[in-house]
C-alpha cells in the first residue's frame, strides 16, 4: 500500500532520516515514535503525498509518488485518511458538516444514515449539529478521526492523536482506532507515548518503528 524504498528527507540543514525502506501493508497496525523533531510529523507526510522525498522511492498504492499528476494524486489520497496533531475545523459548520467535508468538497454522495451512524460508532451523536467552539478536546479528536474515515480509506495516518487527552479519554480513541484495523483498515500511528503503544499491543498485533539517530528502526513485535 504505502512503501519507502532507500529514502531520505532534507529540509536544507542535513537530512532528518535517510536510508528508510519499509512496506506498510494493507490491514497492517504500525507504531512511530521517537523524539520531537526526529521527523515523525515528516514520515507522515511523506506517506500521504504532501512531501515529496530528498532521495529514493515513495510508492503510495504502489505508484511512484513522483510519477503522479496532480489529479492522480489527490484520488490516490482519497484511500488515505489523516488525523492531524491540530485538528482544525470550520467553525461556522457543524460537526455533522465537517465531518462530511471530504465527501462533498469533492462531489461525492454522503447518505446522511451513514453519517449518522460513523458519528455514533465515534459517540458522538447527540453532538452532530453542534459547532467545534462547544466540543471538548476528546470530542474534537473523536470528530477528526470521523472526518479521516468518512470515505472508507485504505489507511488511517495519525499524528500525535492523543497529545492533549487524559489517559481514560487516549484509551477510547485507541480502541476506536484498533477496532477500525479489524475492520480491515491498515492504521500507522505516530505518538511518542509509549504507555498508550503498549496499551494498544495488549489489544492488536502491532509493529513499532522507531525514528533515532537519523534511521528508522523496527522494533518488530516487541516494544
Amino acid at each position: 500500500m504505502i512503501a519507502f524504498e532507500d529514502v531520505a528527507h532534507d529540509y536544507g540543514g542535513g537530512p532528518l532520516f535517510r536510508e528508510v525502506s519499509v512496506r506498510l501493508e494493507p490491514g497492517s497496525f504500525h507504531f512511530l515514535t521517537g523524539p520531537s523533531g526526529a521527523g515523525k510529523s515528516t514520515f507522515l507526510k511523506l506517506c500521504y503525498g504532501e512531501l515529496l522525498p530528498s532521495f529514493g522511492i515513495v510508492r503510495l498504492m504502489d505508484r511512484d509518488v513522483r510519477t503522479l499528476s496532480r489529479d492522480a494524486l489527490a484520488e490516490t489520497r482519497e484511500r488515505i485518511g489523516v488525523v492531524h496533531q491540530d485538528c482544525q475545523f470550520l467553525d461556522h459548520l457543524s460537526v455533522e458538516q465537517n465531518v462530511g467535508l471530504p465527501l462533498t468538497a469533492t462531489g461525492r454522495p454522503l447518505r446522511e444514515a451513514d453519517l449518522s451512524d460513523l458519528l455514533g460508532w465515534v459517540g458522538l451523536g447527540e453532538q452532530a449539529e453542534a459547532l467545534p467552539p462547544t466540543l471538548s478536546g476528546g470530542e474534537r479528536q473523536r470528530a477528526a478521526l470521523a472526518r479521516a474515515i468518512i470515505a472508507a480509506p485504505n489507511v488511517l495516518l495519525a499524528d500525535e492523536p492523543t497529545g492533549n487527552l487524559d489517559w481514560e479519554m487516549s484509551q477510547r480513541l485507541m480502541m476506536l482506532m484498533i477496532e477500525l484495523n479489524r475492520m480491515g483498515t491498515a492504521v500507522l500511528i505516530a505518538t511518542h507515548d509509549l504507555q498508550l503503544i503498549r496499551f494498544a499491543k495488549a489489544q492488536v498485533n502491532a509493529r513499532v518503528m522507531r525514528i533515532a539517530g537519523r534511521r528508522l528502526q523496527i522494533a518488530g513485535a516487541d516494544l
